[in-house]
């Protein structure tokens, strides 16, 4: 076995830890016992083909389990520290939802509301109406600019680009399909809730965050970086593995994911959200719902029904559901989730070597060994 470090604590149920959602009139089944061999067991051996370094954070009820592994970079053959940070990609969406879900709680917004009726003239006359609902469910039909920015090619030639809010969008092609009848996962309808958070409330995407999510929840690791190409104080370095060795992904502009997947945290951080949203102390109850209701649709173009909620992601393991969100960006794949009641919460993050590609098996071993 490669470098490796765990740590495995066993935490108390103290006030202000983890706050649960009143429990269900139905038990939800039982998440199995923590397993911290099967974790450890997840992330041994690193650096490998498809990743150079992983770290893993468990809690819940039953303990806590952390641990990580690999390499921090090409010069520090030493696992990442616990607490370093990520480019989260993805999971910037449930930021996103819940500035949305708050404005809509605030009366500012309504989820039946159109963006033509927020944000006159600025989606074409020929499109049908596109409720905020539709954005956050990934159901509007809106379609973002096509360009390659997972594959190598494009990204080192492109990766210090810097593109304005709204830009990521193209306006000039029809709607996927109408409104409502379909789920396509995508950033386009995220950039334009962060265009419509913009609009309503006369400040900048990023601030409405801080004000709204990091600052109230003390996420000290968490940070919105706007055009800084860095990943600020502790963190794991992203590589690409090409015919000449690893090469340096790790410094990108994040404009071109902004509201939709531009973000940077640490696990502590992301429990610390999940915790905050999942027991009503972020977004109210009646609003909150959204972020645990599926629209009853198909995934555009198959037969599957959709498994996307308003910033978040269903995941039926057996019996047991986990609510959460995955995000990846070059070197980076991550992923949070947590049962209903929060009895079982995982945040990874692991530093692939090939970005756009298939999920890696390093992030399925660490997802079952957390939750199955």
């Amino acid at each position: 076995m490669r470098s490796l470090r765990t740590h495995l604590g066993v935490l108390l149920l103290t006030a202000g830890l983890a706050v649960a959602a009143p429990a269900p009139a139905q038990a939800a089944p039982h998440v199995p016992d923590l397993d911290p061999h099967a974790l450890r067991a997840a992330i041994a051996d690193l650096p490998d083909d498809e990743a150079s370094a992983a770290l893993v954070q468990v809690r819940g009820r039953d303990g806590a389990w952390s641990g990580s592994s690999g390499h921090t970079s090409v010069r520090r053959h030493r696992p990442p520290s616990l607490g370093s940070r990520f480019r989260i990609g993805s999971m910037t969406k449930t930021f996103t939802a819940v500035v949305v879900l708050q404005l809509a709680a605030e009366g500012r917004l309504s989820l039946d509301g159109t963006v033509q009726q927020y944000m006159p003239g600025f989606l074409p006359a020929s499109y049908a109406p596109i409720t905020v609902r539709n954005l956050l469910t990934f159901t509007s039909g809106l379609n973002g600019v096509d360009v390659p920015h997972k594959t190598p090619d494009w990204f080192f030639i492109h990766r210090y680009d810097h593109w304005a809010p709204g830009s990521q969008l193209d306006l000039s092609k029809p709607l996927a399909f109408t409104p409502g009848d379909f789920q396509r996962y995508g950033n386009a309808d995220y950039i334009m809730a962060g265009l419509l958070v913009e609009r309503v409330t006369g400040n900048r995407w990023a601030d409405e965050v801080q004000r709204r999510i990091i600052s109230p929840l003390h996420l000290t690791g968490t940070s919105v970086p706007a055009d800084d190409p860095r990943v600020p104080g502790p963190h794991a370095h992203g590589y690409e593995a090409t015919a000449d060795g690893w090469r340096d992904v790790t410094l990108a502009n994040p404009s071109l994911q902004w509201s939709a997947a531009s973000m940077i945290s640490t696990a502590d951080d992301l429990d610390r959200l999940m915790v905050a949203l999942f027991s009503g102390r972020l977004v109210p109850r009646a609003q909150l719902a959204e972020m645990f209701t599926v629209p009853r649709v198909h995934t555009f173009g198959t037969e599957e029904w959709a498994t996307y909620s308003a910033g978040l992601t269903r995941f039926a393991f057996g019996d047991v559901v986990v609510w959460g969100k995955s995000g990846d960006r070059p070197g980076y794949n991550n992923g949070m989730g947590a049962t209903r009641d929060l009895s079982r919460r995982l945040v990874y993050s692991v530093n692939t070597l090939h970005m756009g590609g298939d999920q890696p098996k390093i992030t399925r071993r660490i997802i079952t060994a957390a939750m199955t």
